[in-house]
This record gives C-alpha cells, sequence and structure tokens, in this order.
C-alpha cells in the first residue's frame, strides 16, 4: 500500500465495469488496491436507467457531478432526485435501488467504505484563498477538485489540482499540515481507521 502523499491527475483514473457490470466507473483510488480495498473513491456513469452494485458491509456517499439530474429509486419504495449543483445522498451499501439520468447521461462521485474498517466524512466546500487541513497519523484526506484551480503546501513536489484532479494526503508518525490555495470548489474527504467500540460513519 502506498503511504505518500500525491496528486492523481484525471487522465490517470482506471476505467472498469461496475461490480454488476450494468455500468462503467473510472476508479480514483482504492486502498488497498483490489477487490479487498477498505474504502475506494470512483467516478461512475450512469448513461440509461440501470441497478447499482448491491455492496453488504459498504456505506456509500454519491455525489452528482454533472448532468441534469439523477433519480434513484430503491427497491423498499424510496425516492430520491438529485438535481445540480453537487447534490449527494448517502446509503448502505446493502441497500438495492436503481439510478436514471433525468435527461441524457449522469456522472457521479463515489465514496465508498467498509464500515467495520474505516469512518469517512465528506464535505463540499468554497476555495476562495488558503485552507489548512490536518492529517493524523493513519489517516487518509482525498481533494477531489471540482472546478477552479488549487495547490497544496506541506510537502515538496505537488503539482497544482486541475478541474477533476484528487490528491490523497497522508502523515505519517507525525501529524501532518497540509495547505491547500487557491479558488473554486472541492470535494474534502477524510477517512480514518476504525477503533473498537467506535460506530461507523
Amino acid at each position: 500500500m502506498d503511504r505518500s502523499s500525491r496528486v492523481i491527475p484525471a487522465q490517470e483514473y482506471r476505467r472498469v465495469r461496475w461490480m454488476n457490470g450494468a455500468g462503467w466507473t473510472r476508479e480514483i483510488h482504492a486502498d488497498p488496491a483490489g477487490a479487498g480495498w477498505a474504502w475506494r473513491l470512483s467516478i461512475a456513469e450512469v448513461e440509461a436507467d440501470a441497478p447499482f452494485s448491491v455492496l453488504p458491509g459498504v456505506e456509500r456517499e454519491l455525489v452528482l457531478l454533472e448532468g441534469t439530474g439523477l433519480r434513484l429509486r430503491f427497491d423498499d419504495g424510496e425516492t430520491h432526485e438529485l438535481l445540480p449543483p453537487y447534490p449527494r445522498l448517502r446509503f448502505a451499501g446493502e441497500r438495492a435501488l436503481g439510478g436514471q439520468p433525468i435527461e441524457g447521461r449522469a456522472v457521479n462521485f463515489n465514496l465508498m467504505w467498509r464500515r467495520d474498517a474505516v469512518m469517512a466524512q465528506l464535505w463540499h466546500r468554497p476555495l476562495a484563498g488558503a485552507m489548512v487541513l490536518f492529517v493524523e497519523p493513519g489517516s487518509t484526506w482525498a481533494v477531489h477538485l471540482l472546478a477552479g484551480r488549487a495547490r497544496l503546501e506541506g510537502v515538496a513536489g505537488l503539482p497544482a489540482l486541475a478541474p477533476g484532479d484528487t490528491a490523497l494526503l497522508v502523515a505519517h508518525r507525525q501529524r501532518a499540515r497540509y495547505v491547500l490555495d487557491g479558488g473554486g470548489e472541492a470535494l474534502l474527504i477524510r477517512i480514518d481507521p476504525r477503533e473498537d467500540g467506535q460506530a461507523s460513519g
């Protein structure tokens, strides 16, 4: 497992089939790599009404990135319409559901994590100047740039972020301080290891 801070350009995301084969996704990062991941970031393409993969033991949070909207229908009858700009929904991976673009196609950011392994939080934030992020040892922060430009200070050699890029920020033996500076909008994700006795999520 690579525990270095880095920027992953959008063009390096790996395009793969959904787990149920009903669509395509661009995998940003899985930790650890492979089918046994504890958490995963990806961007899914929904081009027609399709069932989503059922993922036992996994929590999911979905953010609409592109399109005029996405209609989600759970098998228990619950429905949600996600309309721009950047709406999001969190749900359990065990719940069977389908997604239908309201018009054309929809593109979604997906955060998925195994609730017995890690805890995850996601925020949508504007960027207007500098923002300080503190990363604890064992934790990971991800910054997915939605729009604008941004750069990171805190480790030498990290390139600037363009829209669609993702930065992964880690700490080693001590708490690490990063400065995210720029203008635009971003998704911020924090992943923490789960300790016995803590609730997930």
